[in-house]
């Protein structure tokens, strides 16, 4: 008995530990500037550099994103085409994202989970939604914590962590510059 408690023990120890690192509370950039505004950024071609780290820092991939942007009504239209130096991944996904008032928006593509979730902190925009993420043979059900975070007019960072029954598997790290 007293083994089992240590076990249940130190499984709570840990994740409360790895509750504790990652990703960044909203409130912290409602004040923060340049403000980022998601259609203002996302209007035309942008291009993204980016790199995916594993839990022990490695990085597994390592990539390029050509981002076609386009607003169509209300609702903001990304195309992105994904080519891969490193490791291999979705070649194309197309977002549709569309406010949901409040600084809040509602976002879908072909590869995402039922609708993810999006709010506005001014300098900073964070998405939230689960996919079935492909690793090698097998398929996991993630869940994304996606921030977005303004740099000028025409440059933004973009930090995710992928999770898996909250604990952060994988951190994705983007550069984002307006063509």
């Amino acid at each position: 008995m007293k083994s089992v408690l240590r076990i249940l023990l130190a499984v709570t120890f840990a994740t409360g530990l790895a509750g504790c690192a990652g990703a960044p509370e909203g409130d912290t950039y409602r004040q923060q500037t340049p403000a980022f505004d998601l259609y203002q950024f996302f209007s035309g071609d942008v291009k993204a550099w980016g790199i995916v780290q594993d839990r022990s820092g490695e990085v597994v991939q390592r990539f390029i994103v050509d981002i076609n942007a386009r607003q169509e009504g209300d609702a903001l239209i990304l195309e992105e085409a994904f080519t891969y130096q490193l490791g291999d991944g979705v070649k194309k996904r197309t977002w549709r994202i569309i406010p949901q008032g409040n600084g809040r928006y509602a976002g879908e593509a072909g590869d995402i989970l039922g609708t993810a979730k999006g709010t506005s902190y001014g300098n900073a925009f964070n998405f939230t939604y689960s996919m079935d993420l492909p690793v090698d043979d097998t398929t996991y059900e993630v869940a994304f914590d996606d921030w977005f975070f303004g740099m000028s007019e025409d440059t933004m960072m973009n930090r995710s962590y992928i999770k898996k029954f909250g604990i952060t598997m994988a951190e994705v790290t983007i550069f984002m510059q307006k063509q």
